[in-house]
């Protein structure tokens, strides 16, 4: 499959992650994996996935260091507490834990930055909020969606923002969007 890599350990099911380019911009859509609970087997595979995708970004970029490329979508993870309503009620659950941060920011180390959060400052900046409890209407997020762009990616946005909006309505995603705006070049 053309502007398809598939990212996971070998031997596992690989996540498929779609990639497009438009006007230069390599765009990677991504979905990490849930791991439903510490304990899980799918929580030790997130964290060889989210390794995977490291080593896979430090490829690209080393293969082209100019490269505008982004990392973009649900990546099941709050890199910080200002990222959850409350660290009190997430305490030893997934998305929080200290392996899945460290993996996020392993990602950010290799160079690519979070290029919404200098747009929309936290706390209480969320981009998913759980149906299950009504959290929407509490206010009770977590921001876990996510667009991580390489440096010549991150120079060129001039806007990003969380269309929390759109979250309101009929049959709305349980997700917000979240969109940048790039300085042609």
């Amino acid at each position: 499959m053309s502007g398809c890599r598939f990212i996971g350990p070998a031997g596992t099911p690989a996540f498929c992650s779609a990639a497009a380019t438009c006007a230069g911009v390599r765009v990677w859509s991504l979905y990490v994996p849930n791991g439903r609970a510490l304990t899980d087997p799918h929580y030790t595979y997130k964290l060889d996935w989210l390794a995977a995708l490291r080593v896979s970004a430090e490829d690209w970029l080393r293969d082209d260091p100019a490269a505008p490329i982004a990392l973009v979508g649900d990546w099941n993870i709050a890199p910080t507490d200002d990222d959850v309503w409350s660290m009190e009620f997430f305490a030893g659950a997934t998305h929080v834990s200290e392996p899945e941060r460290k993996a996020f920011n392993a990602i950010v180390d290799a160079q690519f930055a979070d290029v919404v959060r200098p747009f929309t400052p936290g706390p209480g900046v969320y981009t998913y909020w759980d149906y299950t409890q009504l959290r929407f209407p509490k206010r009770q997020g977590m921001r876990i969606d996510f667009i991580l762009g390489s440096p010549a990616l991150a120079e060129r946005v001039t806007h990003a923002e969380i269309v929390r909006d759109e979250r309101k309505g009929k049959a709305p995603s349980d997700h917000a969007p979240v969109l940048v705006e790039l300085r042609r070049d």
